[in-house]
């Protein structure tokens, strides 16, 4: 059966790394973006020019109608999505919750947990037994500020995340019966884009030495667990959360 992979937020960072390595294993991809039209271009013809299948596809995960044309897309060019990564996000910059806006919260819940429901709910219509499909394998990206919140930086952030844990807990235990798996993966400190982008690039100094490994991870650590997971090898892993955590 034909292997396809959506991967939210792929134009770089964790979601790059996870198109890249599903290619090599022989999924097709849809790397999707927000903004990052070059980075997502750029990565999808690296993909075909290796032998691989590839498209970029622009959607907004705040946008649910934007979603549902992605899926469709997906549907016409590649196949029926057999494997879902809700890895978009967005990371706001530091600041206490006395000073978050009402539009900061709802950007940031609308893109890390309402997306990802919306991404989810039309994953399970393509690869639900019961609808007809093949059954498919889903991986959330929560963040282990899930677990310990983000005091004076980014509290919206962690919460969010620790939404998205729930997210995969209770839908695992819902969709298991129409052949669909669904796990997490909680990384910790990872060297990425995002977190320089929102104005916490000290961070990595200033964390990395409560980590056990004593430093930040790279992003194919947390792109193998990801795979694992969608593999056939953790076909009995269903509601997990693996932290990729150095430790922590």
């Amino acid at each position: 059966m034909k292997e396809v992979l959506i991967v939210t937020g792929a134009a770089r960072g964790i979601g790059a790394a996870t198109a890249e390595i599903a290619a090599e294993k022989g999924y097709s991809v849809c790397i999707n973006y927000r903004s990052s039209i070059a980075a997502a271009e750029t990565l999808a013809r690296s993909i075909v020019d290796r032998g691989g299948e590839a498209i970029a596809v622009r959607a907004d995960m705040s946008n649910e109608s934007e979603i549902m044309e992605m899926f469709e897309t997906v549907d016409r060019y590649l196949g029926p999505v057999t494997a879902l990564v809700n890895n978009a996000a967005v990371l706001p910059p530091r600041m206490s919750v006395h000073d978050m806006s009402y539009h900061r919260l709802r950007t940031v819940f609308e893109t890390n947990i309402i997306g990802p429901f919306i991404c989810a709910r039309e994953a399970i219509k393509h690869m639900s037994t019961d609808n007809g499909g093949n059954g498919g394998a889903i991986v959330n990206i929560s963040s282990i500020v899930a677990k310990y919140g983000s005091p004076n930086e980014v509290n919206d952030y962690a919460a969010s995340k620790a939404a998205m844990d729930m997210l995969t807990i209770g839908l695992a235990r819902e969709v298991a019966s129409e052949d669909i798996r669904v796990n997490g993966v909680r990384p910790s400190l990872i060297y990425t884009d995002m977190v320089v982008e929102a104005g916490n690039g000290d961070r990595y100094e200033r964390v990395k030495e409560t980590h056990p490994l004593k430093r930040a991870g790279y992003t194919e650590e947390v792109a193998n667990a990801i795979l694992w997971l969608l593999s056939e090898e953790a076909s009995y892993t269903a509601g997990a959360i693996v932290d990729v955590n150095g430790g922590r």
